[in-house]
């Protein structure tokens, strides 16, 4: 199984399948002479493997008249000389034809629509210079052999066809892989037009299989019928022939099998490696889409999906900003209206005389003072595993309890509480704000419409913490707690606490005992204070 880093090392270095093809950011000088470089090799390299072994099959492999006088003397001159022609020809008719084709890359600007077709195919037009050039020499050395050495055309006609079918076959598998890096730019990780489609995997797999098997067989079945026609053949020389026809079927069947193989396994790889980065949480990648089959309609479609899961992430992300990411969760899993009954603490901070502030400083300053009270307001509800529900102006509730259970709801609260208060006066002591903190029971859910909900939590509770942060206000500690919520909180908790008066707040009936941090620890929840 490939690890993280393995995939992120193949997808960075072989972008493309191959250290040959470079690097996916490489210049365009680098990436043209590279081509070259690739195209050069590979024409030269095929040709003259190609003709090396039509030469040793129509001489001295397949059965007839041994070619002699005239017509010996003329291949042994004519054959180099012509290949060494085709080549020269071929590689100069061949840049040119590239070079055309592909103009928008040194202009360095995406490719149109049209210059995409033209450029994934390009390795078929490269293909067909060389089956002309291959024609070429399989006409003109047939004529010559018909008026030299009539008995031997068959044999040198179907040698050459042969020949140009599996070279021919080979080469272009060469060329369509020199010229990935090109076609990634020419794609831009959009999908391979459906023109192109039309002529895909099934189209080329068939192609192949002609090339690397059926030619080949042809081949046998050729030399046996040139041997019923000889009639004068040995056995040796008919179990030579076969041997020699044999090696080549498995040598030229099993190389076109295995360039085949490696083209349609290349683009899978690359799309195999990037899942693995997006499975361990890798949303930031992106793959080169440098095929023109279905094959590139699969890399085009993993950017998209990867496109979709970063977009989702980022809404995800947005969203948790807005709402917190408990509420998320919550939102994904369920979008159903209503509620549930839960114990939460209530957490209610109120800056004291913003409408003075508001008047006496600019609105930009008066924005940034808000936003530095409201960093510190999160940074402490998020530390005991609250979340803040919403702003209003310059005050938020923030519930500990809902969604996410916690064991300690009202402790938690508490310690948020001391804590805040603690940071505001040492932080931003350009603002006071009052701080109310009260427990109990609240329906806890989504409220709204199905095209429009939020998530809060309804309940006495929220409407207490509101009116304990007004009395807050005018207290030294600037931070009012109800005593049943101390005394719901753990005792490590409640030891920081002392009893108050007894208040009826506006909006309710009945009275509430209030409770403040004691003096002793001035309000730092970090610091542990035994109960006096």
């Amino acid at each position: 199984m490939t690890s993280h880093g393995d995939a992120e090392l193949v997808l960075r270095r072989r972008p493309f399948g191959s250290w040959l093809l470079g690097p996916a950011d490489q210049s365009t000088r680098t990436l043209r002479i590279r081509l070259q470089v690739l195209l050069t090799t590979f024409l030269i390299g095929t040709n003259l493997i190609g003709a090396a072994v039509v030469y040793a099959l129509a001489v001295f492999v397949l059965p007839g008249p041994p070619l002699t006088g005239q017509l010996l003397r003329f291949e042994a001159i004519f054959v180099p000389s012509y290949l060494l022609f085709a080549v020269v020809v071929g590689g100069v008719w061949s840049t040119r034809v590239a070079l055309r084709r592909i103009a928008w890359v040194n202009e360095d600007r995406p490719a149109t629509r049209r210059e995409q077709i033209s450029t994934l195919r390009l390795p078929l037009r490269l293909t067909l210079i060389q089956v002309l050039l291959w024609l070429v020499a399989a006409i003109g050395f047939t004529t010559v052999t018909v008026v030299l050495q009539p008995e031997n055309a068959l044999r040198v006609a179907a040698t050459i066809v042969d020949g140009m079918i599996v070279t021919c076959a080979v080469s272009y598998l060469l060329t369509e892989f020199a010229f990935r890096p090109v076609a990634a730019r020419a794609l831009a990780d959009s999908a391979p037009p459906r023109r192109l489609l039309a002529f895909g995997l099934n189209a080329r797999t068939l192609v192949f299989w002609a090339a690397g098997s059926a030619t080949p067989v042809a081949g046998l079945m050729l030399a046996a019928v040139l041997a019923l026609i000889d009639g004068d053949v040995s056995a040796t020389r008919l179990s030579v022939m076969i041997l020699a026809l044999g090696m080549v079927v498995l040598i030229v069947g099993g190389l076109l099998i295995l360039l085949s193989a490696r083209s349609v396994v290349a683009p899978v790889r690359s799309v195999r490696d990037a899942l693995t980065l997006i499975g361990e949480g890798e949303l930031n990648i992106q793959i080169p889409v440098f095929d023109g089959t279905e094959l590139g309609s699969l890399q085009a479609g993993f950017n998209r999906m990867a496109a979709g899961l970063r977009e989702r992430e980022r809404i995800r992300d947005v969203f948790g900003r807005y709402v917190g990411p408990e509420v998320v969760r919550e939102a994904l899993t369920s979008d159903r209206l209503g509620g549930e009954e839960r114990f939460v603490a209530v957490l209610f901070v109120d800056l004291v005389g913003s409408t003075k502030l508001a008047a006496d400083r600019p609105p930009t300053e008066v924005v940034q003072l808000l936003n530095r009270f409201f960093a510190i307001v999160v940074d402490e509800v998020a530390r005991e595993g609250g979340f803040v529900n919403k702003f209003a102006g310059d005050a938020a509730l923030a519930i500990f309890g809902a969604p996410a259970e916690l064991i300690d709801p009202a402790g938690a609260a508490l310690r948020a509480g001391r804590g805040l208060s603690r940071r505001l006066i040492e932080e931003l002591p350009e603002a006071t704000a009052g701080i109310g903190v009260t427990a109990g029971i609240v329906v806890a859910g989504t409220v709204g419409d199905v095209r429009r909900l939020e998530y809060t939590v309804i309940g006495d509770p929220v409407n207490e913490a509101a009116r304990l942060s007004e009395l807050a206000k005018n207290s030294p500690e600037r931070l009012i707690a109800s005593m049943s919520t101390v005394d719901d909180a753990g005792p490590t908790e409640g030891a920081h606490w002392q009893a108050g008066d007894r208040v009826t707040v506006r909006g309710r009936s009945e009275p509430t005992q209030l409770a403040s941090p004691r003096p002793t620890d001035g309000g730092d929840p970090r610091r542990t204070a035994s109960p006096s």
